[in-house]
């Protein structure tokens, strides 16, 4: 399957105090980990979803800021939706340490040509890890323009619209999206 990916990247990170794409883990930075976890799942083009002022030349990938400020996760999918050249864009966050290529390739496999797949756990969304079509742009910056930044809303639109399916995981799979939001978060030995 032909995707590229993105890397969200450009949070302000308010809660955990300092950018968490530079926090590490497993002796790399969070953002050096999912970069590797995109080329390995076989992106053809990977994003970085930045924000301003930080320099990313390290990580070697295009970085891309918002169209709409302040609008969350999803105007960092818009952005991306934008610029990729291929039919399914692979949304990653920068803070789910646990994400693995085993199951984000398991995830592809549920994409057909321009049909993402979205993972639903227990019957949580989890958005943010997740395929999208390029199909979805305009309902992004739709949804944006009329001030509805909400990612799950739009997640579920996608499948409304058939843009998407929901993928069904059992709540086993829910470790997987957990997230470093603030510094209790943040395994103690890595703090």
């Amino acid at each position: 399957m032909n995707f590229s990916a993105v890397i969200l990247a450009g949070g302000k990170s308010s809660r955990m105090g300092r950018d968490k794409a530079f926090l590490e883990f497993e002796g790399k930075t969070l953002l050096a980990r999912q970069v590797e976890l995109a080329h390995e799942v076989g992106a053809k083009e990977i994003f970085i979803s930045g924000r301003v002022n930080t320099d990313y030349s390290a990580f070697g990938c295009p970085v891309l800021v918002d169209n709409f400020s302040d609008a969350g996760p999803l105007a960092g999918i818009e952005r991306a939706l934008h610029i990729c050249s291929t039919p399914i864009m692979l949304v990653l966050a920068v803070d789910m340490p646990n994400m693995t290529t085993s199951f984000l390739q398991h995830l592809a496999a549920h994409c057909v040509e321009d049909i993402g797949a979205i993972p639903r756990v227990g019957g949580r969304i989890q958005p943010l890890a997740a395929f999208y079509p390029k199909a979805a742009l305009q309902l992004s910056a739709s949804s944006l323009s009329s001030r509805d930044n909400t990612v799950i809303r739009f997640a579920e639109q996608c499948v409304k619209d058939h843009l998407a399916n929901f993928i069904e995981l059992p709540m086993s799979e829910a470790p997987r999206f957990s997230n470093w939001n603030a510094p209790p978060d943040v395994p103690k030995r890595l703090n």
